[in-house]
């Protein structure tokens, strides 16, 4: 089944969703809303044939009363306020901001507890690149702490993520404790100024008990691949480390280059994230 899909908010993400949704053939892009007339975001959907408002979210709704899920890429605040809209309208929300009214999700870790719920949050860029890792390390064996850093550069951190860094190193800590399993969780963050600017590196720390070295890196290699499959920028930067209980796990993210450049791996993980749910939601009514 194709869903009909459209995007809130014009800027960098929604942009690159933009150009992510219109190649997908499970999706039908109706178009993009957003506030600045003048965005090139709203400029680019409408050079490729879709509606591109700039009279804000209900005004956009209102003419497009037939679509089945939105995508919000607008701010925390802005979602907040979008939420009761939808919701009226009975429109499934994927939220890629950190507003966190919906559950947590990590695509292949927990989508399918949460299909039928009204909208998911992505919780943050640390947590689809990490959660995915220690999440097979808990179903291997149990981990008692497990610890992120997440190294992004400083050109593809805006002022959004800048103003939230706080609220990223919470949810992406408890994200690890939540969805990946482990007792307790760490998440730190770290804006390079590097010229030329460096991919998105993550190193994951994870504390576990009696976990062979040849089963904790198949299980590594496994969970890597399986983001590969909808992040193709996702992979292994270094062979898995395993010593007296700590595996070791480094990963680096490259984006698909679709809108955002290469380096900023952190917000391309996001936005395909945001596509593999929007997919899981096409099977899954393709298959009711």
């Amino acid at each position: 089944m194709t869903l009909r899909v459209a995007i809130l908010g014009s800027g960098n993400i929604g942009t690159d969703l933009l150009y992510k949704v219109a190649r997908n053939p499970a999706l039908a892009l109706v178009g993009m809303a957003g506030i600045d007339p003048a965005s090139e975001g709203l400029a680019r959907a409408r050079a490729r044939g879709f509606a591109a408002g700039a009279d804000g979210v209900e005004r956009f709704l209102d003419d497009h009363p037939d679509l089945d899920v939105v995508f919000d890429a607008t701010s925390a605040h802005a979602h907040a306020e979008h939420a009761p809209a939808l919701a009226a309208r009975g429109l499934r929300c994927i939220d890629l901001t950190p507003a966190a009214l919906g559950p947590a999700v990590v695509p292949d870790v927990n989508l399918d507890e949460h299909l039928d719920a009204p909208e998911v949050n992505l919780v943050t860029c640390g947590a689809q690149a990490t959660v995915p890792v220690v999440a097979a390390l808990s179903a291997a064996g149990p981990v008692a702490y497990a610890e992120v850093v997440s190294t992004v550069a400083s050109r593809s951190a805006g002022p959004g993520t800048r103003a939230n860094i706080d609220e990223f190193t919470v949810a992406t800590a408890r994200s690890l404790e939540t969805l990946g399993g482990a007792t307790e969780g760490k998440a730190i963050i770290i804006l390079n100024p590097a010229e030329p600017p460096i991919m998105m590196r993550n190193t994951i720390y994870a504390e576990t008990r009696d976990l062979p070295e040849a089963v904790a890196s198949s299980t590594v290699a496994e969970a890597v691949g399986q983001v590969a499959a909808y992040v193709p920028g996702y992979h292994l930067a270094a062979e898995t480390l395993v010593a007296d209980g700590l595996v070791t796990v480094f990963v680096e993210v490259a984006g698909a280059g679709d809108y955002l450049p290469a380096y900023a791996g952190n917000l391309d993980i996001m936005t395909s994230a945001a596509i593999r749910v929007a997919e899981r939601y096409a099977e899954r009514l393709a298959t009711t």
